[in-house]
């Protein structure tokens, strides 16, 4: 079918009135929980020990594959790890560091990492099929008869999170902590928060684990750093974590308050307000279409008086 100027427009203009129509929907934000009512997990890194039962609970509740090395060997400590698609949580150890003459401990630091399930995810937001979602529990779940693969989810990660089955030809997909959400539920808790020996981890309603924090850092003077990594960091998140040096020395990236969804949504609807970009696309297009008609009516007009001009001769 042939598409002229007038037909081009008309279809743009169509195209810019039903956007239009639905240009208030589109602006509306995804709800998300009440933060204070999910649950979390504080971890006071300060207790524990390294010992990598939250590790190997882990692996059993999810039936992942066993590690090359067993759960009870710690040398794998020394090398810091990251989670994948075969290992939901890791456990790394940190060496007290010297700053100047100051020394912030004077034993290693065990962290446990796993998907921090913020309140606002971003891998919810980038994700175009839905098939990660944010539950009104806390935990951030992934379908995945819903995944396409595109793997948005692990570029928008601000901890890097999300894995993906590589070596899976058929049906792979991404791999990362559920918060035991079938335990959770069922008024249960995380695999890890049961079998930890020494309790680092602390489960319950995010608001009262805060309040507890900061229980713990107006009774222990001294003894951690005053921040809760987790409280604000890209618009809270479901795991919360008390330390004895500042969090960017052991493993923590420093991030800002505001939620990534709602930076690039602001950007989104900055831009497509009453839908100036796609008008002013359309116009330029338009342009585009009218200048080469123009110029092709030259040239046609120009090959007409050539030939006129060669029949008189």
């Amino acid at each position: 079918m042939k598409l002229n100027r007038r037909k081009f427009l008309k279809v743009c203009g169509a195209g810019g009135a039903a956007l239009a129509s639905r240009r208030h929907s589109a602006e509306a934000a995804p709800r998300q929980p009440d933060p204070g009512q999910a649950y979390g997990c504080l971890v006071d890194t300060t207790l524990c020990v390294g010992c990598r039962k939250c590790e190997q609970v882990c692996n059993q509740q999810h039936s992942l594959p066993a590690p090359e090395a067993s759960f009870e060997e710690l040398t794998v400590l020394e090398n810091e790890r990251r989670m994948n698609e075969t290992t939901y949580t890791v456990v790394n150890k940190y060496y007290p560091k010297n700053i100047g003459t100051l020394t912030w401990r004077q034993r290693p630091t065990f962290v446990k990492f796993q998907c921090m399930h913020c309140n606002d995810p971003s891998c919810v937001s980038a994700c175009i099929v839905g098939a990660l979602t944010k539950q009104d529990n806390g935990a951030v779940i992934y379908d995945a008869e819903k995944c396409i693969g595109c793997r948005y989810c692990m570029v928008a990660c601000p901890f890097q999170v999300p894995a993906y089955e590589y070596g899976e030809a058929l049906a792979p997909q991404v791999r990362k902590c559920t918060f035991c959400f079938e335990y959770i539920q069922n008024g249960g808790l995380p695999a890890c928060a049961q079998v930890c020996p020494r309790e680092v981890m602390t489960f319950g309603k995010k608001a009262e684990l805060l309040d507890l924090a900061r229980w713990k850092m107006k009774n222990n003077p001294g003894k951690y750093v005053d921040h809760i990594y987790g409280e604000h960091e890209v618009g809270g998140t479901s795991w919360l974590y008390l330390a004895s040096e500042p969090f960017e020395s052991i493993g923590f990236p420093k991030l800002g308050a505001k939620a990534p969804p709602r930076l690039t949504e602001a950007i989104q609807h900055g831009l497509f307000q009453y839908f100036a970009a796609p008008i002013g696309l359309y116009a330029i297009l338009g342009g585009i279409m009218w200048f080469t008609g123009f110029l092709n009516d030259k040239e046609n007009d120009t090959d007409a008086g050539t030939s006129d001009k060669g029949d008189i001769q």
